[in-house]
Order: structure tokens, then sequence, then C-alpha cells
């Protein structure tokens, strides 16, 4: 098939133009997304999709190879197997055969990469799981497969070995066990990996699959007994100090609303109000609105009673 690069503000937008120009509807197209739009801070990045004609298709390499071969290789079939499960689940997405040799790599191309990946991997995780399945389908021995999306699981061990690295120090700094949240066995043995030769702490999996999770566990452990604490309270630390903490009134507020520990409301610091009369005063000088000045009124617990 003969394809033709579009590009768009989003990938509908980018897919509605190609299809126009080409005069076919999306049955009548095959479509491969190149690259997701994307906002940035200054300016944005465009959508490229290629879009071509169906008809008398080109068969992909790895159907071709087997094909040619006479039998399809582990890799060939895990993604003829993932090509039909994509269509099953009703995602556009286009699977590449990256590397086939001590282990099976396929990377995943998808219109919405989110229905790919889901919240934290899951669903990620689930497709190659299903896909180790296929792969090792009369092996005698096991053969490693690793199905990703847009180099999510690059971004995410960067992100889980910052995380280890976070909370080793946190578990030295209080001297106290830090629990992590439940992770898949792939995630685990991030963890593990990053912190095998951090000195100061060392890490242990407990619980069952799969809510098996990681325990880092300090060199000058004050209280082996303790309880381990819940890695998330650093998080919800950050959320009490944005003003998401739960007052007196049973309600969450944001800093404007919150008015301290108690939930009462305080009252912005009036930028126009002119000073009393008093000993020293100039009797007229207020504070312009244009004057950058952040503060809030405090008052006094008089005040705060009423």
């Amino acid at each position: 098939m003969k394809y033709t690069e579009f590009t768009g503000k989003t990938v509908e937008e980018a897919v509605e133009i190609g299809l126009k120009e080409l005069g076919l509807t999306a049955e009548e197209a095959d479509i491969r997304v190149l690259e997701e739009g994307k906002k940035k801070l200054f300016g944005s990045i465009k959508a490229r999709v290629e879009i071509a004609a169906k008809g008398v298709q080109e068969a992909p390499k790895a159907v071709q190879t087997a094909t040619e071969s006479g039998e399809a290789t582990d890799g060939e079939r895990t993604v003829v197997f993932l090509e039909g499960l994509f269509k099953l689940l009703k995602i556009t997405a286009c699977t590449e055969l990256v590397a086939e040799g001590e282990k099976v790599e396929i990377n995943v191309t998808a219109a919405n990469s989110t229905a790919v990946i889901g919240k934290h991997g899951a669903m990620l995780d689930a497709i190659q799981t299903l896909a180790g399945a296929v792969a090792n389908t009369g092996r005698d021995e096991y053969k490693r497969v690793v199905v990703d999306c847009e180099n999510y699981r690059e971004k995410r061990e960067a992100t889980l070995n910052k995380l280890a690295e976070n909370l080793a120090q946190k578990a030295i700094r209080l001297g106290k066990k830090i629990q992590l949240e439940a992770m898949n066995p792939y995630e685990r043995r991030i963890i593990h990996a990053a912190l095998s030769e951090r000195e100061g702490v060392s890490t242990v999996s407990e619980g069952k699959e799969p809510n098996r999770y990681i325990v880092v566990v300090p060199d000058n452990l004050e209280d082996p007994s303790a309880p381990a604490i819940p890695a998330r309270t650093d998080r919800d630390r950050r959320d009490r100090d944005r003003g998401y903490n739960r007052g007196r009134n049973g309600k969450y507020g944001d800093r404007g609303d919150r008015g301290g520990r108690g939930g009462f409301n305080k009252k912005p610091y009036n930028r126009d109000r002119k000073p009393s009369s008093g000993s020293g005063s100039t009797g007229g000088t207020s504070m312009k609105g244009s004057m950058d000045f952040f503060g809030i009124f405090l008052g006094n617990s008089n005040n705060e009673e009423k």
C-alpha cells in the first residue's frame, strides 16, 4: 500500500483531513499513528498519521517471513495474535516485532495510547501476559516477552528508580520501614534492583499476589517490631500543604478557604485599607492595589471565635 502522511492538532483531526483528501471512509483506509499531538508550555507538537487505501495489501514483514519459511516464529505468531486482539478490543494500533532472541520485544503504537497502557500500565501488563502465553505455546523453556507502548516502560522504570531513591532517603532519615503500594513482579524487580547496592537500606517483598508489595528497611531501624509507614504519606502531606485537607466543617477546601487547621475561613488582606490615625500615622497613606503584595489577615483569637 502507498501511505500518505497527514498532520493535525490531534490524531482525530489528522485522520479526518487525510480521509477527506484521499476520498476514503475510515472502513476503506488503513491508518498508522506516527505521533500523537501534544501541548507544551510554549507551542505544541502536531499529530502525524499515515493513511493508505485498503486493497491488495502487502503482508507485514513477520507474516512474509512466516509464509516463506512455512513456519512462523514465536514472535511472529505473537504479533499476529496481538493484531487480532486489538481488533476485538476495537483499538486502533500498529504492532511491530522489534527483536527476537533471548526475549521477544514488541512495540505498539496506538491512536489512543491510554487504552493500551491503562492505569499504571495495568492494561499493558495484561496484554503482555497474553502475548507471553502465545509466544511460549509448545515451548519447553520459557521465553520472556516484553510488550511496550510508545516507550512507556522506560519512562515508568525511570519513575520507579527515582521513587526508590526517595523512599530510601526517607527510611534512613526516619529510621523506620517504608511500605510501597502493591506492584506487579516486573515493577518490584525494578525497585529491588535500584536499591540492591544502595548503602543504608535493604528491600523485602511481603504479601501475596496480586497484592504483593515491597518494604524498604533501613539499617538504622529504631524499632523492628513497629509497622511500616505507607509510602503515600509524603504524597498526602503535599496534598495537605496545597490545601486539600479536611477542615472542621468536614469539607475539603483550597488555600483561600481552609483558614488553618480548623477549617475556618480567613478574609484576604485588604490592600486598600488605610491605617488608623494613631500616633506616628501619616493619616492618608493607603496600600495601592497595583503593588505586588501577598498575604492573609490572621486576626486574633476573639475574631476566630466569632
